[in-house]
């Protein structure tokens, strides 16, 4: 289903910004923050607004209530008027949906934090995982939830696990669809750290905070090289870290990195 009037996409994906700082959460509790593709596309356009953005350093995507996301929510998508499916229908749906929203995370100029505060299932725990850094509350699971709906993973499911824990893990995970509780999560390598609850939202701020005040650009060539990574030989990578170098050094806050550190004191980073 569409927002509602009362319940307006805005209201359903909150936006704040913050200290240099954008804040987008996800605000449909009482369906596990399921998106909607209005939703999707909310968040796909603030996505894409903090890449260029200049005021914006970092990003934290987060929820409220028990859930991070149960994923997509199909009632969302828009009606076909009972027409027949017509052959390649379902592969552009995927295209233009569940994979535009994770290539919008993977592709942000700006680094991403997943806060997750419960359950992220399906297309969820890929939006999260995604993610440059990923927070945990100590309730948060993790569902590869497709095969239990006889489903093939979405939104880079196959592409992302075996990056992040290999082949086998990401088989296991995917063929049984378990939850995996963020304990295990962080063990397996898919969390940088869980925490309890009531602290979730602080250290989310600290860490973005310490992004926000980083060198920008920087960081967002490091986000791209190491992105890169795995899908590329070692000519190609060196070769792209050459030129991200290249581009870098042009940048006032290398420029400040390398006078602070001549100067012996803190660097104050400005994004440019």
């Amino acid at each position: 289903m569409t927002s509602s009037p009362e319940e307006s996409v805005e209201s359903l994906i909150r936006h704040t910004t913050d200290n240099g700082v954008s804040w987008i959460t996800l605000n449909r509790p009482e369906a596990m923050n399921a998106v909607t593709w209005d939703q999707r596309e909310r968040i796909i356009s603030l996505l894409d607004e903090a890449s260029a953005d200049p005021a914006v350093r970092a990003v934290v995507i987060t929820a409220t209530g028990k859930g991070f996301c149960a994923g997509a929510d199909l009632r969302g998508t828009p009606a076909t008027g009972g027409a027949e499916r017509v052959a390649g229908d379902v592969a552009r749906t995927i295209r233009r949906g569940a994979q535009r929203l994770i290539s919008a995370v993977l592709d942000c100029e700006k680094p991403v934090i997943a806060a997750v505060n419960g359950t992220a299932a399906g297309l969820g725990a890929h939006l999260a995982l995604a993610c440059d850094l990923v927070l945990a509350a100590e309730s948060a699971r993790f569902i590869e939830v497709f095969v239990r709906r006889g489903l093939v993973p979405d939104g880079g499911g196959a592409y992302l696990l075996p990056r992040l824990v290999g082949p086998q893990r990401a088989k296991e995970l995917m063929f049984f669809g378990d939850a995996l509780p963020a304990a295990e999560a962080e063990r397996l390598g898919l969390v940088n750290r869980v925490v309890a609850e009531a602290e979730l939202a602080k250290v989310a701020r600290e860490w973005a905070g310490r992004l926000a005040a980083g060198p920008t650009r920087a960081l967002a060539l490091t986000k791209q090289l190491v992105n890169a990574s795995l899908d590329t030989d070692r000519t190609s990578a060196f070769a792209a870290e050459a030129a991200a170098q290249e581009i870098n050094m042009t940048t006032s806050d290398a420029r400040e990195g390398v006078a602070s550190f001549v100067e012996r004191r803190t660097p104050e980073y400005r994004g440019g």
